[in-house]
């Protein structure tokens, strides 16, 4: 049984040092809820698998070992003390994939993968380190941080509906589906049927599965997706190690130059500026939380964070180079544990037991093999799924952090130039406007605020 938290404390842990060790079962109990989630929403982790054989040139079988290797590591932000639901760097997919295919595919184009990976991650160890992580955070205004997540709200939908988009190849499973998540996460009809419904409130703690098992439906009866294929023969997928050593690692095909550490200096830099998004809607969701559930305190740490997601993408460089890259938050997952989180204790005990359990839960399910086979089909769908909800997500949380009409303005010019011109562009333009705007780079007072608004 796990150890109780008295109220109002924070959840049992082992301290060290700037990490909070927390094991599943003994610090925070196991969550049936995120628990059967896992079981479909694991479609979405396996999705990677398409982009890892058309990028990087490998075999189904290698790229699902290297999701497997991915899912692992993914249960480091739960366990050291990170309360979000890691993922991917989502937003910046198209941006490294259509940077990739500038290298000829095959030890070229991995070691270019493994010198930006490598980058990547030690941006982040540099930021968490220093602790400039937090104090960014804190310095940057709301309307550039509103900015930001706007952007990469716009990102996900616009990549989405665009042509040869994923919803354009199976509307009809993404739109239903879509619409389906939608409501049952976000809309204030459906929280006052769970609050006079048992059925419906059951159905409301499942957050996105049922939404995914309307896709499994439609896909097929919709002739848009073929129907799942369920594979007994063996159950769990041992990965292949030894394949993804001699074709990936660096130890084996050579390390990156230093030509290619320099070329990939800009394109590391605005996928940070991507990341750090998500460090901004973390901090948001789980504030909104932790001033609903007065029972717990919740310690969310962006240098912690950022640690935590360095040692993800270094780690990965050196054995499992990744395209989608280590991500500190899936930001879908994480509102929809912080919805089912705020419905109360005896819903969920701990944030950390409903977002260890999600992870440790994807990480098993990846792995066996009658679950991958049955997901596989809906894997492009179950996909376009998240990215929606994830740019719903974006546009809420950073919708709400503006007040002035010079701040929304500001923000919605941002967002479209970062969605339409990349991270980079987006923040110089934010940045600008907002000190000829401002006449400086810090928020407006309260009082200077209320008379814009």
């Amino acid at each position: 049984m796990a150890l109780k938290r008295e109220n109002g404390a924070e959840q049992p842990y082992i301290p060290a040092g700037i990490f909070k060790i927390r094991l599943p079962f003994i610090h925070y109990r196991w969550e049936i809820s995120e628990c059967l989630q896992a079981i479909l929403m694991c479609a979405t982790c396996l999705g990677a698998i398409p982009v890892l054989q058309d990028v990087l040139g490998v075999p189904y079988e290698v790229a699902w070992s290297m999701v497997i290797i991915n899912g692992f590591f993914y249960n480091m932000h739960s366990l050291l003390g990170d309360p979000v639901v890691p993922g991917w760097i989502t937003p910046a997919i198209p941006l490294v994939t259509a940077f990739l295919t500038l290298s000829e595919q095959g030890p070229d184009r991995t070691q270019t993968m493994i010198a930006l990976q490598l980058m990547v991650g030690l941006i982040f160890l540099f930021m968490g380190i220093t602790g400039l992580a937090s104090k960014i955070i804190g310095a940057i205004p709301d309307a550039i941080k509103a900015g930001i997540l706007v952007g990469a709200g716009f990102s996900a939908i616009m990549g989405e509906f665009k042509e040869g988009g994923r919803a354009g190849l199976y509307p009809t499973t993404v739109i239903i589906g879509s619409l389906i998540a939608y409501f049952l996460l976000f809309s204030l009809l459906f929280k006052r049927m769970k609050a006079k419904n048992k059925l419906w409130y059951m159905v409301g703690n499942f957050g996105m599965l049922p939404a995914i098992i309307i896709a499994i439906i439609i896909g097929p009866l919709s002739g848009e997706l073929p129907p799942p294929n369920l594979v007994l023969g063996s159950i769990i997928k041992i990965p292949e190690f030894g394949a993804i050593w001699n074709t990936l690692s660096p130890f084996s095909i050579g390390f990156p130059g230093i030509g290619k550490f320099i070329s990939v200096i800009p394109t590391a830099i605005a996928v940070y500026i991507i990341a750090f998004g998500d460090f901004v809607s973390s901090e948001q969701l789980l504030r909104t939380a932790d001033e609903v559930r007065q029972d717990e305190k919740i310690d969310f740490n962006a240098n912690r964070s950022n640690i935590v997601s360095a040692i993800r993408n270094l780690v990965q460089a050196f054995i499992c180079p990744y395209p989608s890259l280590c991500g500190p938050l899936w930001a879908a997952v994480t509102a929809a544990v912080a919805e089912r989180y705020k419905d109360g204790r005896k819903s969920m005990d701990s944030i950390f037991s409903g977002v260890g359990t999600f992870r440790w839960s994807t990480f098993i399910c990846v792995a066996l093999v009658p679950v991958a086979s049955f997901v596989q089909p809906i894997l492009p769908a179950a996909l376009s799924l998240t990215l929606i909800v994830q740019g719903f997500v974006c546009c809420q949380i950073g919708l709400s952090m503006i007040h002035s009409d010079s701040e929304r303005g500001l923000a919605g010019v941002m967002a479209s130039v970062l969605a339409i011109k990349g991270a980079t562009w987006g923040l110089a333009v934010g940045v600008i406007l907002y000190i000829l705007i401002n006449g400086t780079f810090k928020n407006p007072e309260p009082a200077k605020n209320a008379a814009n608004a």
